[in-house]
């Protein structure tokens, strides 16, 4: 059940201003936000955006909004030079598989798996909630040899000796997004390295490479090849959420150009207004310095979280991801170890706490509720933070200040007041992620009838589903909800776990 019926308010990069959240579909937000390219580990960049998409979902939710979330993986298309508007470059899947690191892999599929599987347990360790769907862009070739021939045939793409192009001069709002509107300062840029001489503009972009030497290649009415980057995520999108979505975030690097291309040819196939609100998420440095290898200072998440016998530094998950949260999304970021040193303290203070109430509600003591009312208004603040525009600065000092209360009144805390903080706890984490981690994968045990059960219904449904019989498979899939089981299709197969009560 919701906690908060209210308002969500967020800025939109397409207006430039903050507006509420007014979904399509009153009470059902549709939300997409692009996932990574799994050429390589995350960095905490990577996931500063990422995060903030987990924290819109976390507020919607909040908010009273049923929510579908989509965010894909990217294991095919992506060129080095997309973002100078897809002219000729490497495809970065390739080039990792080239490297010295991609030398451990026997081919590229393996790459691109290897790499999904530990974008996906970063993504767990950081608190980030599971997706209603992750898509892989390499599972949708079919939807976009599709796409690619639907624009083709109403005369916004072309053809050409090495591929095919969305014809940018057909859709008259390009560059709304971005601001770059100026087609004839945008063409003498860069983009002119492109090699294709049959091109008609070079803010043109790629929908289909002819490419029958790609190590990942398909054959479409144009012979073999892969997609381009940009198309994927319209299909996707299309494909989980409909022609018109609510929400569409990312990092600040995908408004131009591959959210602004995603923007037209979304609305050249559909006609349609794609996206209703767009979230960007802005670049972090560290230490005051953009962050580079060379520099010395590019961290991924388990660089941070592993344990130092395994070369890590051993930091709790959850302090790493409260220093991403310490900044407003819409600021620069600046990472410090300084502030990640301050939240490891923060959330030494959340397990005393958690402790403390456990240890109250065992003992239940006697007397009147001395937290209640000072907690309510703690979790109304960082409610109302969150709804103004994912404000975390706020809602964490919210967070903090209440934690600090409940630590106060010692460990003579009655049973009232620390079913009152217990409460509080969860409100809060369900909202922030911060107090624990939220949902783990149930360790699956022989000798345990009721996971013996779950496995045998899930079986069943993927029998039923097998059979086309999708009225059995729903029905068992309402059973299994019924018993407080959710079911989450990962790369890996079906995955299902307890839902606890902040679910």
């Amino acid at each position: 059940m919701p906690v908060l019926a209210a308002t969500f308010r967020i800025f939109n990069t397409r207006t430039r201003q903050v507006e509420p959240v007014d979904p399509v579909t009153p009470g059902k937000l549709r939300f997409y936000s692009c996932g990574p390219t799994v050429y390589s580990y995350a960095h905490i960049g990577n996931f500063r955006s990422f995060l903030s998409a987990d924290l819109i979902y976390r507020t919607a939710r909040a908010a009273g909004l049923d929510v579908s979330y989509v965010t894909n993986v990217t294991d095919v298309g992506h060129l080095t030079l997309d973002d100078l508007s897809d002219p000729a470059g490497e495809d970065r899947m390739v080039k990792a598989l080239n490297s010295k690191e991609g030398e451990q892999f026997a081919n590229i599929w393996d790459l691109a798996r290897y790499y999904t599987k530990v974008l996906i347990e970063d993504w767990k360790s950081l608190n980030l909630l599971e997706p209603t769907v992750r898509p892989r862009a390499t599972d949708h070739i079919r939807e976009q040899i599709s796409a690619v021939q639907q624009l083709l045939e109403s005369g916004h793409a072309y053809e050409t000796d090495k591929g095919i192009y969305f014809d940018v001069s057909k859709f008259a709002a390009y560059g709304e997004l971005s601001g770059n509107t100026d087609a004839v300062e945008l063409a003498p840029t860069e983009r002119n390295i492109v090699t294709d001489d049959q091109k008609r503009d070079s803010r043109d972009f790629a929908l289909w490479k002819k490419d029958s030497a790609h190590l990942m290649q398909w054959y479409s009415p144009w012979g073999w090849g892969f997609p381009g980057w940009h198309i994927e995520c319209s299909v996707m999108s299309m494909s989980y959420l409909g022609e018109e979505i609510d929400i569409h975030a990312g990092g600040e690097d995908l408004i131009f150009p591959h959210h602004e291309c995603e923007i037209a040819q979304s609305e050249s196939l559909t006609g349609k207004t794609f996206a209703r609100h767009w979230v960007h998420t802005r670049f972090l440095q560290v230490e005051g310095q953009k962050m580079s290898k060379r520099a010395g200072n590019f961290y991924t998440v388990r660089d941070l979280i592993s344990p130092q016998e395994e070369g890590g530094r051993g930091i709790d998950p959850l302090a790493v991801r409260m220093t991403l949260m310490s900044g407003h999304y819409r600021k620069p970021f600046n990472f410090t170890f300084e502030t990640l040193k301050a939240n490891i303290r923060h959330r030494q203070r959340f397990e005393e706490a958690m402790a403390q109430v456990q240890l109250a509600q065992k003992q239940a003591l006697a007397g009147p509720d001395e937290l209640g009312k000072p907690l309510a208004r703690l979790r109304e603040r960082a409610f109302g933070a969150m709804l103004d525009d994912l404000n975390t600065p706020e809602a964490l000092a919210a967070a903090i200040e209440g934690v600090k209360l409940i630590l106060s009144v010692g460990k003579t805390i009655n049973a009232s007041s620390s079913a009152s903080a217990s409460d509080w706890l969860k409100t809060i984490n369900r909202l922030l992620g911060i107090v624990s981690a939220e949902y783990e994968e149930i360790k699956r045990s022989e000798a345990s009838d009721f996971g013996k059960k779950v496995e045998l219904l899930i079986e069943e449904r993927k029998q039923a589903r097998s059979s086309r019989d999708f009225t059995r498979a729903d029905a068992i899939r309402d059973s299994l909800s019924a018993m407080g089981i959710a079911l989450m299709d990962t790369p890996e197969g079906v995955v299902w776990k307890r839902l606890s009560n902040l679910d």
